[in-house]
C-alpha cells in the first residue's frame, strides 16, 4: 500500500506539471502545426520517471494529429523546460495522449438528448 504523503506529493507534482505544460503549450511554443490545445491533465507514473500527458485539441482529426506532431517534436525543450522551472533533477519522459472524453460526452449528452424527444414525441402521438 502507497503512503498517502507519497501520493499526495505526486498529485501536487502532477498538477504542477499540467500547469507548467500548458502554459508552454499556449505562449511559448511556436511551432505552427500546434493549434488550440488545453492539457486536461497528466498522469505521473508511480516512479516519477514518465507521465501521460492528456490534450484536447480543437478542430478536427487532422488539426489533432497536426498538433500531437508539433508536440512530439516540442518534447525534449518542454522537458528541458519543465526541470528549470520546477527545479527537477530529472523531469519525467513526456507521453503526450489525446483526450476525447470531452467529445465522447458531448456524443453521449447529444444521443441522450434525442432519446428525450422521441419519446416526448411518441407520448404526445399516443394521446
Amino acid at each position: 500500500m502507497e503512503k498517502r504523503a507519497v501520493k499526495h506529493h505526486r498529485g501536487r507534482l502532477g498538477e504542477a506539471l499540467r500547469e507548467e505544460i500548458e502554459t508552454l503549450v499556449e505562449g511559448e511554443l511556436g511551432d505552427p502545426r500546434i493549434g488550440l490545445v488545453n492539457v486536461t491533465g497528466v498522469q505521473l507514473a508511480e516512479d516519477g520517471r514518465s507521465a501521460q500527458v492528456l490534450v484536447e485539441v480543437e478542430g478536427n482529426d487532422e488539426d489533432a494529429e497536426r498538433s500531437m506532431e508539433g508536440l512530439e517534436a516540442a518534447k525534449a525543450y518542454i522537458r528541458h523546460e519543465i526541470a528549470d522551472r520546477l527545479r527537477l533533477r530529472r523531469a519525467p519522459e513526456l507521453f503526450f495522449r489525446l483526450d476525447r472524453s470531452a467529445r465522447a460526452t458531448a456524443r453521449v449528452e447529444e444521443l441522450l438528448d434525442r432519446a428525450k424527444r422521441k419519446s416526448k414525441t411518441r407520448n404526445r402521438d399516443a394521446k
